[in-house]
Order: C-alpha cells, then sequence, then structure tokens
C-alpha cells in the first residue's frame, strides 16, 4: 500500500518523499489508518519493521490538526524508549517527519546535562523522547509536567519489563491525563506484556505484522560448535576472511565485549565496544564511525540490540548465546533491514547448549551447524599467542592495580613482608635502616635479649639537652616610646588608646 492511500496530510507525504519513502510497510499499513481515528493500539513487530514511522506519522498529523500549544515543563506527545540509542534515534525520525510543521522535538535521558533537560522542558515541547529514569528524575523536581498530554507511546515494552523499569512506568502513568491516546509497542507479548498493556490502552486495535518472536526471514543463520576458550580465535579467524561490509559482535557483558575489543585490536582488527559503562560521547562517537563505516565492528552487550538502526549491517555474530531466548530474535534484528539480507553466526560451547535448545524451540527452526574451518588448530594457536602483547587502557591498568592492592593489603610497587596479616617476628635489630646504613647499637643489643633503653635514661645528675626546658619568667618590657608608655598608664591596652 501506498502512504498517500493512508490519509496522511501533504506535509507529511512531503517529508516522506524527501527519505524517498512511498511504500508502507505491513505494520505501517495496518497502524495509520487507526491511530488517525484516535484508537488506542497494541502493536505486536519485531525490529526493523518500521514501528516508528508507523506511530510518529499519524501521531504528527493528530498534533498539527489539534492547534495546542504545549504548557511549560510539558508535552503534547511523550514516546518512551528502553535504551539512549533508541530515543535518540526516534527523535530524529520524528525531527525529519515535522520539518514542515512547526512542532518542537526533545530528547532527554540519562549520561547527558540535566541542566539542558531543564532548559529544554521549560517552555514546553510538542514531541519528548525520554528514557523512563531520567524523565522520573525530572518529575521528582518539579521539571516535567505529563498533566496537558496527548498522545502517550511506549516502544520495546518487553525489553523495558527485562530493564527493570516497570516501577518506573507505573510513576509515569499515574501522572498522565485519563483522556489520551495510549499506542503499546513490542516484539513479542507473553502473558506479563500483555497484563501490562492491559493497565495502559483500552479496547485497542491489535496489529500483528508477524509471528511472535519469529526472526527475519533474510537472516542465514548458522551455529558454530566451539570451546570457550578458542571462540577469540574463531572470530578473528571469521573477520579476516569474511566479506563484511558492517558486523556486529554480541557479549553478555560490559567486561567480555571490552576483552573482545582488545584482543581484536592484538590480532589487527579495529573495533570500537558499547554497553552500559560508556559515557554518553563514548556511545555517541561508536556509533557514529560504526555508521560512517570508520571502523566496520563493533562490540555491544544486549543494550544495543533495539538501539543500532544502522543500515548495512551484512553480519551478526552471537560471540556467546544470550542467556535468554528473546534477545536472540533482536541481535540479529539488527541485520536483513529495509530488504537486505543478512548472516547471524552464533558461537555455541558445551556450556551454552541449554540456551540453543531455548533458541530453537522458540523461533520453531533448527539453526544449520557449521563445522570449525580447515586448519583451525594451528591457525588458533598463532592466535593466541599475540595475546601477550594486548595493550591496556589506563583504567584497566589502575584497575588492576587497585586489585593487586587490595589482595595483599599493599600499595602497588610496595615490597611485601610476609603473608597478610602475619605480623613479622624478625627481631628488630636485623632491620636495617630506611637511609641504608646499619642497625643502631642499642637496637643490636636488642636483638641479643637486652632490655632496650629508655630514650631519656641519662646518668644520674646529667639531663638530655632539651629534656626539661626551665619555665621563664615574667618581666616587664623596657620602658620607652609605644607599647611601655602604654603599659605604665592603666596596664596595657587600657592606656593605649589612640585619638580619643
Amino acid at each position: 500500500m501506498q502512504f498517500n492511500e493512508l490519509g496522511l496530510s501533504e506535509t507529511v507525504l512531503a517529508a516522506l518523499a524527501a527519505k524517498g519513502y512511498s511504500e508502507a510497510t505491513p505494520i505501517q499499513a495496518k497502524a495509520i489508518p487507526s491511530l488517525l481515528e484516535g484508537r488506542d493500539l497494541l502493536g505486536i513487530a519485531q525490529t526493523g519493521t518500521g514501528k516508528t514511522a508507523a506511530f510518529m506519522l499519524p501521531s504528527i498529523d493528530r498534533l498539527v490538526a489539534s492547534g495546542k500549544r504545549a504548557q511549560p515543563r510539558g508535552c503534547r506527545m511523550l514516546v518512551l524508549a528502553p535504551t539512549r540509542e533508541l530515543a535518540s534515534q526516534i527523535a530524529d525520525q520524528a525531527r525529519h517527519y515535522a520539518k514542515g510543521t512547526r512542532l518542537t522535538v526533545a530528547t532527554i535521558f540519562g549520561g547527558t546535562s540535566i541542566h539542558k533537560n531543564k532548559t529544554d522542558l521549560a517552555k514546553g515541547v510538542d514531541i519528548l523522547v525520554a528514557t523512563p529514569g531520567r524523565l522520573v528524575d525530572l518529575m521528582d523536581q518539579c521539571y516535567a509536567i505529563l498533566m496537558g498530554l496527548e498522545i502517550f507511546v511506549l516502544d520495546e515494552a518487553d525489553q523495558m519489563m527485562d530493564l527493570g523499569f516497570i516501577h518506573a512506568l507505573k510513576r509515569i502513568v499515574r501522572e498522565l491525563p485519563a483522556k489520551r491516546q495510549s499506542l503499546f509497542f513490542s516484539a513479542t507479548m507473553p502473558k506479563t506484556i500483555r497484563e501490562l498493556a492491559g493497565q495502559f490502552i483500552k479496547e485497542p486495535v491489535e496489529v500483528k505484522v508477524t509471528p511472535e518472536a519469529t526472526t527475519a526471514e533474510r537472516v542465514e543463520q548458522r551455529v558454530t560448535f566451539v570451546q570457550q576458550a578458542e571462540k577469540q580465535a574463531l572470530l578473528t579467524m571469521m573477520l579476516k576472511e569474511i566479506e563484511i561490509d558492517r558486523a556486529l559482535v554480541f557479549t553478555r557483558t560490559k567486561h567480555g565485549a571490552d576483552r573482545v575489543v582488545r584482543l581484536l585490536a592484538g590480532n589487527g582488527v579495529a573495533a570500537n565496544a558499547i554497553h552500559g559503562n560508556k559515557s554518553q560521547p563514548q556511545r555517541e562517537r561508536a556509533l557514529g564511525e560504526f555508521r560512517a563505516g570508520k571502523v566496520k565492528i563493533l562490540v555491544a552487550t544486549d543494550i544495543a540490540a533495539r538501539g543500532i538502526d544502522v543500515s548495512g549491517v551484512s553480519h551478526v555474530f552471537n560471540f556467546e548465546l544470550p542467556n535468554v531466548a528473546d534477545q536472540y530474535v533482536h541481535r540479529i534484528g539488527r541485520t536483513a533491514r529495509a530488504g537486505n539480507d543478512g548472516v547471524a553466526i552464533s558461537f555455541c560451547a558445551e556450556d551454552e547448549r541449554p540456551y540453543l535448545r531455548d533458541i530453537e524451540r522458540l523461533i520453531r527452526q533448527k539453526l544449520a551447524v557449521v563445522p570449525l574451518p580447515e586448519g583451525f588448530v594451528a591457525a588458533a594457536e598463532k592466535i593466541k599467542s599475540s595475546r601477550v602483547n594486548v595493550p591496556q587502557s589506563r583504567d584497566q591498568q589502575n584497575g588492576a592495580r587497585g586489585r593487586e592492592m587490595q589482595r595483599d593489603g599493599r600499595r602497588p610497587g610496595q615490597p611485601q613482608r610476609g603473608r597478610p596479616g602475619q605480623r613479622d617476628d624478625r627481631a628488630r635489630g636485623d632491620q636495617p635502616r630506611r637511609d641504608g646504613h646499619a642497625p643502631r647499637p642499642e637496637a643490636a643489643g636488642a636483638a641479643a635479649g637486652e632490655p632496650r633503653p629508655r630514650r631519656f635514661d641519662a646518668p644520674q645528675g646529667e639531663q638530655p639537652r632539651n629534656y626539661a626546658r626551665p619555665k621563664r619568667k615574667w618581666q616587664p618590657r623596657p620602658t620607652g616610646s609605644g607599647g611601655g608608655q602604654r603599659q605604665g598608664q592603666g596596664g596595657g591596652r587600657q592606656g593605649g588608646n589612640r585619638g580619643r
């Protein structure tokens, strides 16, 4: 179906034409007519199906048609997203689609200046894209008021639940007006998510594009069984031998992502990492270099599984299989977008076979098993030998020194005097002086068992130097000009009142 058949305004159609869009995706064709009528919507669609345009295009038309203005510190449309990257991408698309209107767009999420967020909301904004945590902070400080809201959108609801935003969501919904249009989108719809949707939306139109938890049809899915210690060598070989436009490598942990990047760098493969421990500028720089093609390998945790919308991702590597099967669907959904083909390659160790069974049961198909490449053992040994020269960042070096200090209770570089917590039983006289000279004679005597002399045990009749300083008696100052005259007249300060 063409966009001009869905009832959108000429302004929105012109914005779509500027991006070269003319044909609507299935979710857009099913959702836009109902949203233009003001109905609530429950959308079930995996990532990369055009959900953002499905709710943003009709919402822009409705906001323009109502003719209202945003209240100070308020917004007319609120879009909640689970990650900073996804929020930023939704806002960018909203600005493009609303280019021919006077609607304003703002984003608020963690890792950025909260003062800037307050400034953006001070006069009010038409479309606000936010993450739940930062929005709750601004609401608690009375810098975000949601009573004038017209449209509420909850995107990627299942990931909201996985990241623990349920309490923040309930806190936000309590502040929303009862009369509003609510849109609820999720890639999967288990019972818990459906019950959550029942609290936010009323009599919705349900749009279901593909079966739940199915993967993109154009993704070629493979699995290779390999030992955990050999995964790095296998990944390095594949990245060097396979022709790759852009590749995403997924790990389960943040430290695992950093480790993969370091080991790839040690083998001559440039890569960036993106995860929750990275600052917002670091994450934006990594995504910018990945989009521009300067760095073709991006190593990420599941936080980026739904927040990266980059065209041209040809390969997705599951360096570690996710322990939640749903995450597999979102990971490989980063490739085969906009009608392109893609390849998803998973590395499965022996302890990850239960995760693989859960994934195959969820997607209702078996992954094609690909054996290890020929000559892998010999090539893997060469790759392992290069790990010794992998450089460490300054933060990692500091962290290693800190862990060393915690283990033995001493500072980095300080010589160890025995086991931690054990008293040094050596005689005091055996210990060298700090200046490198021999021990003191009295200390040597103490080592032989003799009682150590007190510090001031001098012979009778003699006093050590500066041992007993005699008390000084008070004596008046010599008479003369100034102070002496004042002392003599009225006792000190009373006689020295000048100018009276």
